[in-house]
């Protein structure tokens, strides 16, 4: 009995990959300056080439934005450092047992006593008290 050959599942052609690559670059001539103005009816036209013998014509550049709507980043609400500390603060908190690294293998040598882990408590909240920016009460009263 033969043995079943798998037939690989088909791949784009060159020809594909070189039609999607002219595309692409095509895409910033779609770019162009629109025209509008108003016609003796006060009806507004807006035109790709300018209206003949018309004097109040406004020329408009367009920019033509390809791939998705980017969304304007806002600004981190918290610093790298507070977000380290409120991290750590969780994990201390947590009962799961926290290793201490010692001869830095990558390997926790001892677990940490409820002193050495109370001590990191206060560390990490100390930390979150100067890296974190206090929380502003959103349904505050203003007077």
């Amino acid at each position: 009995m033969p043995c079943p050959t798998r037939i690989p599942p088909p791949r784009p052609s060159r020809h594909a990959w070189l039609a999607a690559a002219l595309l692409a670059l095509a895409l910033p001539a779609a770019a162009g300056e629109v025209y509008q103005w108003k016609d003796a009816n006060g009806v507004t036209h807006y035109s790709d080439s300018p209206p003949p013998n018309q004097s109040n014509v406004k020329g408009r550049q367009i920019q033509h934005k390809t791939g998705a709507p980017s969304v304007t980043q806002a600004k981190p609400s918290e610093s790298a450092e507070c977000t380290t500390a409120r991290s750590n603060l969780k994990q201390l908190q947590s009962n799961a047992p926290i290793g201490l690294d010692t001869d830095k293998d990558g390997k926790a040598d001892s677990a940490f006593t409820p002193e050495q882990r109370a001590a990191q408590v206060k560390l990490a909240e100390a930390s979150i008290a100067a890296y974190c920016k206090p929380a502003v009460a959103a349904a505050a009263p203003q007077l």
